[in-house]
């Protein structure tokens, strides 16, 4: 090749990365109004024996009454995007420690994973094993706990039947959909072995929790963490809950048909008073403060913005963005609990 086609092909090769570049740098910028915010629980008031948040990126939400915690997902290694189209990722051991130490949590009763795509399962079985967490999930969840090296006395199946309880929590998981045109589909058949390609973390089945809360007082809390923008149609229908933590991403690419079937099926359907949209963070950008939004070629988080503060003006229903390692009452001043 000449040398002025060789310049020709590396000028083409460098527009192609800056294109790239830009594609995955292109997003909604966050809010500045703090009012769109949760507001934390002031220092002394988390472990008091009511119910307290906290959010830790993508669907990852930890819940306390200071007795006994629990957990979705777990997923903090968040591998950057070059790594994750490129080449295999693992668990960032150095990531998932310097979380679960800002966020003060040692011991966990039960980690519920939603799916076995890599941004829930990956870190599950570390997470698990640093807590004593009993891991709660798919046999395909369960085939990366066994890649991990985790105990089988540690990995149990969802009970779809009846709640699962664990110290005054009592969590009924049910069965959901992904958000539409989910990639990766498919059944984890045997160990997957980390370092691994993202394409070993085939989805399986996809799973929202209902959760009750009694505390020692008696006051009994209900909400809902709905990992994924998906729904099984009446999936709800039996339930109620005061406050959802709503999977978010990518639902600012959906029609506006399916974004109100979306909220009719879930925030509807439980006659919810509060959301808290999870899962619209770009988890390829480590887990810091403030977090930031998935690039807009794969979600536009300000569109389901502009949803939430439509159903807040029309329905009064409330919304706040939840900030990680920020300790929240997701219940406060809300009315009587349903």
């Amino acid at each position: 090749m000449s040398g002025k086609l060789i310049g020709i092909a590396a000028a083409g090769a460098a527009l192609a990365t800056a294109g790239i570049e830009f594609a995955a740098t292109r997003r909604p910028t966050m809010p500045q109004d703090r009012a769109e915010y949760a507001v934390g629980v002031p220092a002394g008031e988390d472990a008091d024996g009511e119910l307290r948040a906290v959010f830790l990126g993508v669907s990852t939400v930890a819940l306390t009454d200071g007795q006994s915690t629990i957990m979705t997902d777990g997923f903090f290694s968040r591998p950057p995007m070059w790594q994750v189209l490129g080449r295999r990722i693992r668990s960032n051991s150095a990531r998932i420690d310097e979380a679960l130490r800002i966020a003060g949590i040692t011991d966990v009763a039960a980690l519920f994973v939603a799916h076995s795509h890599y941004d829930h399962a990956l870190d599950s079985p570390a997470v698990a094993w640093r807590t004593g967490a009993t891991m709660v999930g798919s046999e395909s969840t369960r085939n990366i706990g066994r890649g991990w090296g985790l105990a089988e006395d540690k990995m149990v199946l969802p009970d779809l039947e009846e709640p699962m309880r664990f110290g005054n929590f009592r969590v009924q998981v049910l069965a959901s959909e992904h958000s539409p045109h989910p990639k990766f589909t498919g059944f984890i058949a045997d160990p997957v072995v980390a370092p691994a390609r993202v394409a070993a973390f085939k989805m399986a089945e996809c799973y929202s929790f209902h959760i009750t809360h009694t505390s020692e007082s008696g006051k009994v809390r209900r909400l809902v963490i709905h990992p994924s923008a998906g729904f099984v149609s009446g999936m709800f229908d039996d339930f109620s809950a005061d406050v959802v933590f709503l999977g978010a991403g990518p639902l600012g690419k959906q029609s506006d048909e399916f974004r109100a079937e979306y909220w009719s099926q879930t925030v509807g359907a439980l006659g919810s008073q509060r959301v808290y949209p999870i899962h619209w963070d770009d988890f390829t950008e480590p887990l810091g403060r403030p977090l930031v939004a998935m690039p807009y070629f794969a979600d536009n988080f300000n569109t389901t913005r502009k949803m939430l503060k439509q159903h807040r003006e029309v329905d009064g229903i409330e919304f706040a963005i939840p900030e990680p390692f920020v300790t929240i009452d997701p219940f406060a001043d809300l009315s009587a609990p349903s």
